[in-house]
């Protein structure tokens, strides 16, 4: 195929088509080793686009593309990189493009030459737009897959690697050692790393053991017959290194040290550490001084005699210990995020705690789905459903010895709802509703704070009220 389109539509000669196949041939393990789609394009003849002649898609990622687009066209506006490298020859870093199927994508170019040192054709590489440290972070060096482009490497002189195709398209620092251990080549990431640690002297042509930056023997690595990675941090930079044999008629034959400096990625995490212990160590802070407010109003409580204003204060302590229970799951996660069926397992058990001196009989349920909410919505959960809960226990099973009380949860695809059913003996909800400021609080969190709505139905069999929220 890839023929056929350049001798249609470009003018390059026999050698060159011939070149451009040799490099094709190796694209599946380029995409590989980069993780990412990677095309050849050439630039039409009297024409102002180009068009598509290669492509690999990565084995071991998620592909940006569907279908292939060998035989697309590729237009300037869509795709800038790839027309500038091809009419100047300058590769280019990261640089949006959208594609065939219209996506946003990122793209590193790179010039492919023939012997004369003509662009004959530019090699892309694309990722998502929305690639992020957290997937970086995972990408692995090198992978098992690379050995062929490895050998491709070693077989190649040092010169027609130059004016071939630049394998500083690659972002990590790349050596390539033949079977004497010397280094044969280094791409500019890994001479501009060398500067940084202190190196004076020129490292291609430098032996392994002169370069290796953790404890790795060359022999050993010969003798594993297998990639081996490591972090090693020296001084203030931290390097994740990947160490693949190369072979050569199954015969281990050199050795590629691929080194990615991920000393941002580790300040990072770092950073995200104390980020983490501060917002537990907040949190923390927040549960104790509301649960020292709950302790004072118990002790006020005492000293008053009005049966009234003692269930006042109960109430309030209830809700106090509802955002408490928030703040406890969230000391311990250190994060913005709570599950949900945990944080209304800590209300439920508050609630049987308060109704123990009734010695009613009553069994509570909590069923349905978990899922994860922000710290502000499970607070405003978590007093929703202490005060429905309350209400609940203290007034559905004033005339029954024994009883149930179910919460059931149930995640939506825009909104989600939360039961509290009962089998008690009912209500008035139209007469409760004008003077019940539970139920007033309830309402208000629910439509201000969680934009959704509630609906209690009750009747002589029991009591379901049920509210929305949106996730």
């Amino acid at each position: 195929m890839l023929r056929k389109l350049c001798e249609k539509y470009t003018y390059l000669s026999e050698d060159d088509i011939s070149l451009l196949e040799n490099i094709a041939q190796y694209l599946p393990s380029i995409a590989n080793l980069v993780k990412a789609d990677i095309f050849i394009d050439c630039i039409i003849k009297n024409s102002d686009m180009a068009i598509a002649v290669a492509q690999a898609k990565p084995s071991n990622h998620l592909s940006l593309y569907q279908t292939t687009t060998v035989g697309e066209f590729v237009f300037r506006e869509n795709e800038p990189a790839v027309l500038r490298t091809l009419e100047i020859g300058m590769g280019t870093s990261d640089l949006k493009a959208v594609t065939q199927e219209n996506r946003m994508v990122k793209q590193n170019t790179v010039p492919i030459k023939n012997k004369k040192n003509y662009v004959i054709g530019v090699l892309i590489m694309e990722s998502d737009v929305t690639e992020d440290v957290s997937q970086n972070r995972n990408m692995e060096i090198l992978s098992e897959t690379t050995e062929q482009l490895s050998r491709t490497l070693m077989n190649l002189e040092k010169p027609n690697l130059q004016n071939t195709i630049d394998f500083n398209l690659i972002n990590d620092a790349i050596l390539i050692f033949d079977q004497n251990a010397d280094s044969i080549y280094v791409n500019h990431t890994a001479e501009s790393l060398y500067k940084k640690l202190g190196y004076k002297d020129e490292i291609t042509g430098m032996t392994f053991h002169n370069l290796v930056l953790s404890n790795t023997g060359f022999s050993e690595i010969l003798q594993k017959k297998k990639s081996i990675q490591c972090e090693v941090s020296i001084g203030n930079i931290a390097l994740q290194i990947k160490y693949a044999v190369i072979k050569k008629s199954d015969e281990a034959n050199g050795v590629v040290m691929l080194i990615k400096d991920v000393t941002d990625i580790k300040e990072k995490e770092k950073q995200l550490i104390l980020k983490a212990i501060a917002i537990r160590e907040i949190h923390h802070r927040v549960k104790n001084n509301l649960q020292t407010i709950a302790s004072i109003l118990r002790l006020q409580s005492r000293r008053i005699n009005s049966q009234e204003a003692k269930r006042a204060f109960d109430e309030s302590i209830g809700r106090i210990m509802s955002i408490a229970a928030t703040h406890e799951v969230l000391s311990q996660n250190g994060i913005d995020d709570v599950d949900i069926k945990t944080i209304l397992s800590k209300i439920r058990d508050n609630a049987l705690r308060n109704i123990a001196q009734y010695n009613n009989r009553i069994d509570v349920r909590l069923v349905g789905d978990s899922f994860h909410v922000d710290s502000d919505k499970a607070t405003s959960i978590a007093i929703v459903l202490n005060e429905l809960l309350e209400n609940s226990l203290q007034h559905a099973f004033r005339n029954k010895k024994e009883g149930y009380t179910e919460v059931i949860i149930k995640k939506g695809i825009m909104y989600s709802n939360i039961s509290v059913i009962d089998n008690g003996q009912g209500f008035d909800v139209d007469l409760t509703r004008s003077n019940s400021l539970g139920l007033d609080i309830v309402k208000s969190i629910v439509k201000d704070k969680l934009n959704g709505e509630i609906n209690i139905e009750s009747t002589e069999k029991g009591t379901k009220a049920a509210f929305y929220f949106k996730n």
